[in-house]
């Protein structure tokens, strides 16, 4: 079996190649693609085959697929943009006869109101009308996304946002990552869409603890009105556009969109996923944050 991975110069794409073969794929087995095969060099020399795909290219996409049984497609990174990149993929997938199409597609992207979410609605609905044998994977959060609040909160003592009460279920990339490389390499797995969480979904408040914990102060949450964030994100320097993006993120976190948790990440990688606070400490540098 032959398995392509996608972006795979990507943060996430580094860490599923990385899975694969911690999982005991051997390198001749795996193909790591991205639209810059210069930064794949690391691979290629570890005998990992690389080549060219850029979503936007179909023609780097079919040579890529030549030979390949199984891919992950790991959802492009403009939002809005994406569904016609990944619909390139889909159709190179269906041409090319792939025996299993895997999709890190959004929290309950069918239903939830989350505003990154309609891309990856009709991503899923693509991949169900090709035909082609696929598996989805809605990632959650990354803890990682949190890094950049935790180290301001180092020199301010203050997490602030928009969030309320909502929860989320983050996960490391590393996790997400070993959960993907799992259904890649498993037989099985075909038609099912699953929820990629952590096994806590975790408040704000308790964001500002685990913070606290890993800069060595006390930290404490500052809620926010929508208004007030929007403000806030305006004058550290962000459009109105990227404002309003970033806390209608938050709205959609405030009214549950990250919060499901059913344990099936765990379960999968055979052991329970990062704590939030180790899977902050590995990302923030103390010394840093503190300078």
């Amino acid at each position: 079996m032959t398995i392509l991975v996608t972006a795979a110069s990507g943060q996430l794409g580094r860490l599923v190649v990385e899975s694969l073969l911690a999982r005991g794929a051997a390198p001749a087995d795996i193909v790591a693609t991205a639209r810059d095969t210069s930064k794949l060099e690391e691979f290629a020399a570890r005998g990992i085959r690389t080549a060219e795909l850029d979503y936007a290219r179909p023609e780097t996409i079919a040579a890529a697929l030549d030979g390949v049984d199984t891919v992950l497609l790991i959802s492009a990174s403009v939002p809005g943009g994406r569904v016609a990149l990944h619909q390139n993929v889909i159709d190179a997938a269906k041409a090319a006869g792939i025996a299993k199409l895997v999709y890190t597609s959004a929290p309950r992207a069918t239903t939830t109101s989350l505003v990154l979410a309609p891309d990856h609605k009709a991503t899923e609905e693509a991949i169900a009308a090709s035909g082609v044998p696929a598996v989805i994977v809605r990632n959650n959060w990354y803890t990682e996304n949190y890094a950049a609040d935790v180290t301001r909160a180092a020199s301010t003592g203050v997490i602030a946002s928009s969030v309320g009460d909502g929860r989320i279920a983050s996960a490391t990339r590393a996790d997400l990552a070993e959960g993907a490389a799992v259904v890649l390499l498993e037989d099985g797995h075909l038609g099912e869409v699953y929820e990629f969480g952590g096994d806590v979904a975790w408040s704000f408040p308790e964001l500002a603890v685990a913070a606290g914990e890993v800069v060595g102060r006390e930290v404490v949450f500052t809620p926010l009105t929508t208004e007030e964030h929007v403000a806030a994100l305006q004058s550290a320097g962000l459009d109105a556009d990227t404002a309003g993006f970033v806390a209608a993120l938050d709205s959609g976190i405030r009214e549950g969109a990250l919060s499901e948790t059913d344990g099936t990440l765990s379960r999968l990688i055979g052991r329970p996923t990062t704590s939030l606070v180790d899977g902050l400490r590995a990302v923030v540098d103390v010394a840093d944050a503190a300078a």
